[in-house]
């Protein structure tokens, strides 16, 4: 596996033609949906609200999960009554779940424990439609549902769909799955509303991606906080408080490298670096036993009720956007649906 998506952001001539029949497939599959719900053969629900969808185009690892809780943060804070709805992905639930704080991530997935933190309520369900409604019968004042990574899942109706982009990874090598990183073609960004380009902090590995001259575009740069411990709610620490420590720094999110770097750029010296599988369920034996402290991504933070936390910090990170999105959302709301 780790050949193969190395491939797709160095690729390499012979693997792309071995690969050629597969992402065939795959895009005859993808391009056929796509038609039987155009043509109605498949029908999409909409739902009495609007409903704007977050996704991306590619294979994860593109700081998605940030943009859905800065929006939910800052629509809440701007009094809108806004509720998310998610696959949660990673957890064993068979019906759409309300996900609370004291969720159990195996059940309900990491991703939306995590934003369930906003305040916001949050759903999770394999049909993403009967999630929604779900929630709608739950919190019936919701007036606005943001659906965290349902680009490609069209049977839910949208009002809006905003693509989120790594800027350093672009499309990789602009390949669809299995030769590639794409979930759809570049192409598809044709239809979209926005676009969301994350900054992030790697060098670029790919050529700048080509996007079309209308698209709106918003720049997201993730802020980070002060380190918190997990022992001990509310304590706090800075890079220099770790001095002289062996400081081993632990993520399973999609692209573990843009964390560390932030680790780094924080001030932080890491002994060493562990890269989990993206939705890691995580046990004692993951926790490297020589390390002093073990910095973990706020993601990672919520699978690890089950440790001793004694060593445990997490980095809390803040998206910020230019021009303000949640500003341009609820403009675009009211101007093309009086809301």
């Amino acid at each position: 596996m780790k050949a193969l998506t190395e491939h797709w952001y160095r690729p390499r001539p012979w693997l792309t033609a071995l690969l050629a029949p597969l992402e065939g497939l795959f895009a005859l599959a993808s391009l056929t949906r796509r038609l039987l719900y155009r043509t109605g053969w498949l029908k999409t629900v909409r739902l009495p609200v609007p409903v704007v969808v977050i996704g991306n185009i590619n294979v994860g690892g593109v700081g998605k999960t940030p943009v859905v809780e800065g929006l939910l943060r800052q629509l809440r804070a701007r009094g809108v009554a806004v509720g998310l709805v998610s696959r949660g992905y990673g957890g064993s639930h068979a019906t759409p779940t309300r996900v609370t704080t004291d969720s159990d991530p195996a059940v309900v997935g990491d991703e939306p424990l995590l934003l369930a933190a906003t305040g916001a309520p949050v759903v999770v369900g394999r049909d993403r439609v009967a999630a929604a409604r779900h929630l709608l019968e739950i919190c019936p004042d919701t007036a606005l549902i943001l659906a965290d990574d349902g680009l490609q899942h069209y049977r839910l109706g949208r009002t809006l769909e905003i693509v989120v982009l790594d800027v350093a990874r672009g499309a990789g090598n602009g390949h669809l799955l299995p030769a590639g990183p794409l979930r759809e073609p570049v192409s598809r960004l044709r239809t979209v509303d926005a676009v969301v380009l994350n900054e992030g902090t790697g060098v670029a590995t790919c050529a700048p991606l080509a996007l079309p001259q209308a698209l709106p575009q918003f720049r997201m740069r993730l802020m980070a906080g002060a380190l918190e411990s997990l022992a001990q709610p509310g304590r706090q620490a800075t890079p220099a408080d770790f001095a002289g420590q062996r400081v081993v720094a632990l993520a399973g999110i999609g692209h573990p490298e843009r964390f560390f770097d932030t680790l780094r750029q924080q001030g932080l010296e890491l002994s060493r670096t562990l890269a989990f599988p993206d939705h890691h369920p995580y046990s004692e034996a993951d926790i490297p036993a020589e390390a002093g402290a073990v910095i973990v991504t706020t993601k990672d933070a919520v699978k690890l009720q089950c440790v001793n936390r004694a060593r445990l910090w997490q980095l809390p990170v803040r998206a910020e956007f230019s021009p303000d999105l949640a500003d341009w959302i609820l403009k675009r709301l009211k101007r093309d649906h009086g809301r």
